[in-house]
């Protein structure tokens, strides 16, 4: 699973709601997978991430700044978490990450309609 799918996943437990976001991450096994550097598609994504701590609005400029751009790539695109958990903030419950893929489903009695 790459980072950048993180930040696009939520916990839709029942009774959750928007505090599903964002899920804690626990990377048992990461990889390295090279990815070929596209610089527009990830200055097109650097607004639509949830990035915590860092400011909510990107610094002016970083869409010509390779090495920003490049580090953001590295870290969205190339990390790679194999096996892991992703865990609900609200709820704590724990989707397991196999051979890269998140298993987040729920039974019709545990999920939000």
């Amino acid at each position: 699973m790459k980072l950048l799918t993180h930040n696009f996943l939520s916990s839709h437990v029942k009774g959750v709601g928007p505090r599903g976001f964002p899920l804690r991450l626990q990377a048992s096994e990461v990889r390295i997978m090279p990815v070929e550097f596209n610089p527009n598609f990830v200055a097109r994504m650097i607004p639509k991430l949830s990035l915590g701590e860092v400011p909510t609005e990107p610094i002016q400029g970083y869409e010509q700044n390779e090495d920003f751009l490049r580090t953001m790539h590295h870290i969205l695109l190339e990390v790679e978490v194999m096996e892991g958990t992703l865990q609900c903030p609200e709820s704590g419950r724990v989707f397991p990450i196999t051979r890269g893929i998140p298993n987040m489903l729920l039974s019709d009695e545990q999920a939000e309609t």
